[in-house]
């Protein structure tokens, strides 16, 4: 399978490697293989509200914050994370917004407004008051620019990290936390649930338990065949695929698999002590059968590893578009600053004939510096094929920003973070004229438009 990205990688991807390698022979600081602002869209422009610095010809506004009311009576959560954009109409959207909520010292004060919901919540402390981790939706009418209804959607849950869109019209959340039933807690933790599009308050919450209990982080879905793919945030984590025994029916089952680097059992794709994945090079998947897979011993990536699965640095967002998929690894590359893996399924995926035309994973991008690339987090593919990634990295000083990633993976600044906080959960409009993003502490959702098809290099 080629694709348009893949084409014209075929041919920039060399110059860019040659140019990788030039730098590093001459000893110039490897930051140079970054795009200046001024050849994207422009410089960025401070921002005179001190939220976010964007280009010229860009605008933004603030569609959601912390504490608004809702009309279900209860305020807009803090923590926004991962959130998919799923279209209703030809005017409306509805917004699925994660909250990376865990239970506090103080969860009793600070959960009593919930009670009244308990017995609609997946999960509660001792019984009483439901745990505040989930999801709330927006619906936006992307005409006039107003929110014309808000709700929570699920709760119950922990720590509601990301997750992703599925092609029927709905949202999968993912539990970064594994916590089991204790005296406090009624339930396990760790599960995957779905929320649809057409939800108009909180939904069942049943836990896809097939698709694994681990510290979840990201999911996409090929619409072609259905497999769900799903990312971990642990230092040591591994790439998933949960086969659906019905596509599109996840609550019916399915098998769980693990990526691993055909001939290589337990390849390292960190590059941490000892490099071993070159930028751009593709190598052939094979996909390991997981068993026991929501075992109460969080070990699931243990025992895959051991069945010879690859191991990433902290599996973070992923995006499918146009028959390939990317996800950011948060911690991983030589300097430890994040990589961008690229995957391309077999066109037999998922069948037996798939092992002689495998999937094929290659390391897309390794940053080298800070003002490269530093510590992606959620990821999207923007109408003009750039990747648009939410930097996630804590210092005194705020310095995350939207970085734009071209075809041939140079880097830019698309926006700029003015808060103490990180950038998370971009997704586009239907129609790609909005780029949604969250900032996540304290909660801001905000639309962003401008002149996306201006620069396609």
């Amino acid at each position: 399978m080629v694709t348009r990205r893949q084409f014209n990688l075929g041919m920039a991807s060399l110059a860019f490697t040659g140019l990788f390698t030039h730098f590093k022979a001459l000893g110039a600081s490897p930051s140079r293989i970054a795009m200046a602002a001024e050849k994207a869209y422009g410089p960025l422009l401070p921002d005179p509200n001190g939220i976010l610095d964007l280009p010229a010809g860009f605008s933004y506004r603030v569609i959601s914050k912390l504490g608004d009311m809702m009309s279900d009576g209860l305020p807009v959560p803090d923590r926004a994370d991962g959130m998919g954009c799923i279209a209703i109409d030809e005017e409306r959207v509805v917004l699925v917004r994660n909250h990376e909520i865990a239970p506090s010292k103080d969860f009793a004060e600070q959960l009593k407004h919930l009670q009244p919901f308990k017995n609609q919540a997946y999960d509660s402390i001792n019984g009483e008051y439901p745990l505040a981790g989930g999801t709330s939706n927006i619906i936006y009418n992307t005409k006039t620019g107003q929110i014309e209804d808000q709700f929570m959607s699920l709760l119950g849950t922990i720590r509601n990290c990301a997750g992703g869109t599925t092609p029927w019209g709905s949202w999968l959340t993912c539990e970064e936390n594994v916590a089991t039933a204790s005296e406090h807690l009624g339930k396990d933790h760790g599960f995957v649930f779905e929320i649809p599009a057409s939800a108009t308050g909180l939904v069942d919450p049943i836990p896809l338990k097939d698709m694994g209990r681990f510290n979840h982080e990201a999911t996409c879905i090929d619409p072609s065949t259905g497999i769900v793919y799903l990312t971990e945030d642990r230092p040591d984590s591994l790439f998933y695929r949960f086969i659906p025994n019905k596509p599109g029916q996840l609550q019916k089952g399915g098998i769980l698999q693990a990526l691993a680097v055909k001939g290589q059992p337990q390849f390292d794709t960190r590059n941490w002590s000892t490099p071993q994945m070159p930028m751009l090079q593709a190598f052939d998947s094979e996909w390991i059968t997981l068993d026991d897979v929501y075992s109460k011993n969080d070990d699931l990536r243990e025992r895959g590893h051991a069945k010879g699965a690859a191991v990433f640095a902290r599996g973070e967002g992923i995006h499918f578009d146009n028959g390939e998929m990317y996800f950011c690894c948060t911690s991983g590359g030589a300097e430890e600053l994040g990589q961008i893996m690229r995957y391309v399924p077999s066109s037999a995926e998922g069948t037996p004939a798939e092992k002689e035309a495998p999937g094929q994973l290659s390391l897309f991008l390794e940053s080298p510096d800070k003002s490269t690339f530093n510590y992606g987090d959620n990821i999207v593919i923007a109408p003009n094929d750039h990747l648009i990634v939410c930097e996630d990295q804590y210092s005194d000083t705020v310095n995350n920003h939207l970085k734009g990633v071209t075809q041939d993976g140079q880097t830019y600044d698309l926006a700029a973070v003015r808060w103490q906080t990180e950038p998370a959960g971009v997704c586009f409009s239907p129609d790609g004229s909005t780029l949604f993003v969250n900032l996540y502490s304290p909660t801001a959702t905000i639309a962003i438009q401008g002149p996306w098809e201006q620069f396609k290099a």
